[in-house]
C-alpha cells in the first residue's frame, strides 16, 4: 500500500514561525450566498438582496463577512485542525478588503504559539491566518487557537510560546463597508427602524427566537466551507473519543446565533471585526440555540456608518429571559456555548428611510 494520503499534522509537528500554505482556492458565487442563507437562516438585507445593497451604496453585492470567514477557515483545517480535539477561540479578526461574488479566495497561516497540555496527549496551537483575493489583496486576517492531539505521546515540545494578543480591534482600524447614500436604507425592507443612535452602551437585547440544529444541516454547512475536521464528520471514530459523538463546527453556532440576532439588530448585519471569541461548551445536533446581546461600546466610523461593539452570548436549550451567562463563582453555565465580542456596522439615522 502506498502512503500518499495526508494524515494531518499532530501537535508535535507544529513549529513556531512555520508558514502553512493552504490548498484549494475557493471562488465564492451567488450559489454560495443562497446556500449559506438556507443553512444559517440569515436575514440581513444587504446580504439577502443585491438590489437593496446597491440602492444603499454598495458597488456590488457584498459577501456576508461570516461566509468569507468560514471559507478561509475551511482552507486551514487540513493543515491545522484535522487532528483537533476542539477549536477554542479567536482574536484580532479584521475584514480588510470588500469581497464580492466571483472572487477567488486563498489562505496562508503562520504558527505563532504552542502550549502542551499537562496530560501530555494534546496541546494548543496558535495560528495567524490571512485570506487573499485573486489579486493578492488581503481580505481577512485573524488569530485562532485550537487543541490538537499528539501523535507521539513521548515527543518533546521545544520553544513553547503563548502569544500576547490584543483584547480588541481599535475603532480606528474599522473599515466602513461602503459610502451609504442618505435616506436610502429602507426600514420597511430591512425589518428594523433602529439606527446607530438608538442603541445605548450597556443595553441588553434578548433576541427571543430559537433555532435547533440537526445533523444534516450542520454537516452540509461544514461541507460548504470545505472544513474536513474529523470531529465533525467521523461518526464512527468519534464513538471511541472522550466526547463520544460528532461535534457541531463552531462556525455553525456563530452563524446561527447571528441569524437569531437579526431580531433586535436587523440593521447591524455587517461584521467589521471580531475582538475575541470562545466556544465555551460543546454543541451537538438536536440541541436548540438561543441568543442575547449586550452593547459594549459604540462609535461613528464615517460614510454614514456607526459601529456597535457587541457581546453575543449563545446558549443551548436555555432561553435567555434573564440573560444567563455565568454562575456566582464567575464560571460559565454548562448551557453557554458561545461568547463572541465583535464590531458590527450599523447605519446612522440620517441614512435610514423610515417607513410610515
Amino acid at each position: 500500500m502506498t502512503n500518499k494520503a495526508f494524515k494531518g499534522n499532530f501537535f508535535e509537528d507544529f513549529k513556531i514561525g512555520a508558514i502553512l500554505h493552504h490548498a484549494t482556492p475557493r471562488t465564492i458565487t451567488d450559489g454560495d450566498f443562497a446556500t449559506y442563507i438556507a443553512l444559517s437562516g440569515s436575514r440581513y438585507p444587504e446580504f439577502s438582496s443585491k438590489k437593496f445593497a446597491q440602492d444603499v451604496g454598495f458597488d456590488n453585492w457584498p459577501i456576508d463577512p461570516l461566509l468569507l470567514f468560514h471559507v478561509v477557515f475551511g482552507k486551514t483545517v487540513p493543515d491545522i485542525s484535522l487532528n483537533a480535539v476542539a477549536n477554542l477561540g479567536y482574536a484580532e479578526c479584521k475584514f480588510h478588503h470588500p469581497v464580492k461574488s466571483g472572487d477567488s479566495i486563498t489562505s496562508i497561516s503562520e504558527v505563532i504559539g504552542l502550549k502542551e497540555n499537562s496530560n501530555g496527549k494534546t496541546g494548543v496551537v496558535y495560528v495567524r491566518t490571512k485570506g487573499f483575493n485573486q489579486f493578492g489583496d488581503l481580505v481577512l486576517s485573524y488569530v485562532r487557537w485550537v487543541m490538537v492531539n499528539k501523535g507521539n505521546f513521548d515527543a518533546k515540545i521545544e520553544n513553547q510560546i503563548v502569544p500576547e494578543l490584543n483584547s480588541i480591534v481599535e475603532p480606528s482600524e474599522l473599515i466602513p463597508p461602503c459610502k451609504l447614500k442618505s435616506g436610502t436604507w429602507d426600514t420597511y425592507l430591512s425589518g428594523s427602524n433602529f439606527g446607530y443612535e438608538d442603541y445605548e452602551i450597556g443595553e441588553k437585547i434578548d433576541h427571543r427566537d430559537a433555532m435547533a440544529i440537526e445533523e444534516a444541516e450542520h454537516q452540509m454547512a461544514t461541507r460548504l466551507y470545505q472544513n474536513t475536521a474529523r470531529v465533525h464528520f467521523d461518526a464512527f471514530g468519534q464513538k471511541s473519543s472522550k466526547i463520544g459523538r460528532r461535534l457541531v463546527y463552531g462556525g455553525v453556532i456563530i452563524s446561527s446565533a447571528r441569524a437569531i440576532a437579526f431580531n433586535g439588530l436587523g440593521n447591524a448585519g455587517h461584521i467589521l471585526a471580531i475582538n475575541a471569541g470562545r466556544h465555551v461548551n460543546p454543541f451537538f445536533a438536536g440541541d436548540t440555540i438561543y441568543a442575547w446581546s449586550e452593547v459594549l461600546d459604540k462609535c461613528e466610523i464615517g460614510n454614514s456608518w456607526g459601529a456597535l461593539r457587541l457581546r453575543l452570548i449563545a446558549t443551548k436549550d436555555l432561553p435567555c429571559d434573564n440573560f444567563p451567562h455565568k454562575d456566582q463563582d464567575n464560571n460559565y453555565l454548562p448551557n453557554v456555548i458561545l461568547d463572541l465580542d465583535y464590531w458590527a456596522a450599523i447605519p446612522l439615522k440620517k441614512a435610514l428611510k423610515i417607513g410610515v
